[in-house]
């Protein structure tokens, strides 16, 4: 298995703890919100991962040449100079981790997110497909669509009616509804396909206009359990959060 961690967000929610540090190295318990994810991607199996970098990048570069782990290839992908959101993110460190190791699907992980997913599961679900990406019922107002078949169709923002869709007849009344919870996996037609994308764009935005081309499954977890601690007040609740995952 390969990953990739995205840790180059400015974290501007979590200030003033972001003033002074990245946010993947926020610490919960004492440990780092990046050790936290390294140490259970290998534990998983994975030996390759790559990480991108933009706010105070070199603390994670210097960071990350004092974490070791027996046969773990760590790469860094660096947007130091621009930031590159979520999908030029993938874009560039996808380019640089298919010249250094082979082509095979890439794990995608949000730093800040704290889940008991069965992340193995996810990864092998991408056989066959472009990409699968986790999804649940939690309440929003922008909700992924998807079909009989669990196939992405589009999205659509309830709050305001707004639908995207390469479909012209998409009957969003007969769409699955469900909320993306920040953690996929793309096949390497999916790094190939955004050679024609901007250096910056969104991933999502990449999977709505992309989904009449490209195979993209949404995957459930019962009992899926997930905690954004990007927010001063989820990050308080994460200590417990972590504790709990860890008697899993």
């Amino acid at each position: 298995m390969i990953a990739m961690i995205f840790a180059a967000g400015k974290g501007t929610r979590l200030r003033p703890l972001t003033d002074t540090r990245p946010k993947a190295l926020v610490e919960v318990d004492g440990t780092p919100l990046l050790q936290l994810q390294l140490d259970r991607l290998y534990s998983l199996g994975v030996r390759t991962v790559i990480v991108n970098v933009h706010h105070f990048a070199q603390m994670i570069v210097d960071w990350l040449r004092d974490y070791h782990r027996d046969g773990l290839q760590i790469f860094i992908s660096d947007e130091s100079q621009l930031l590159l959101n979520t999908g030029g993110g993938l874009k560039k460190a996808g380019r640089q981790l298919y010249q250094a190791v082979d082509r095979q699907p890439i794990l995608i992980h949000n730093v800040d997110i704290l889940d008991n997913a069965d992340l193995s599961q996810l990864y092998s679900a991408c056989q066959g497909v472009d990409a699968v990406v986790l999804v649940s019922n939690r309440q929003t107002q922008r909700y992924l669509l998807f079909d009989d078949d669990m196939r992405l169709s589009g999205w659509t923002n309830i709050s305001t009616g707004e639908v995207k869709t390469p479909y012209q007849n998409l009957d969003v009344s007969k769409c699955s509804r469900l909320a993306f919870a920040g953690i996929h996996v793309v096949a390497p037609r999916v790094i190939d396909e955004m050679a024609g994308w901007p250096d910056v764009f969104s991933i999502i935005d990449f999977y709505i206009k992309s989904c009449d081309r490209l195979v993209i499954k949404g995957m459930t977890y019962p009992g899926l359990r997930i905690l954004d601690v990007g927010k001063p007040e989820t990050l308080a609740a994460a200590p417990e959060m972590l504790r709990s995952l860890q008697q899993l």
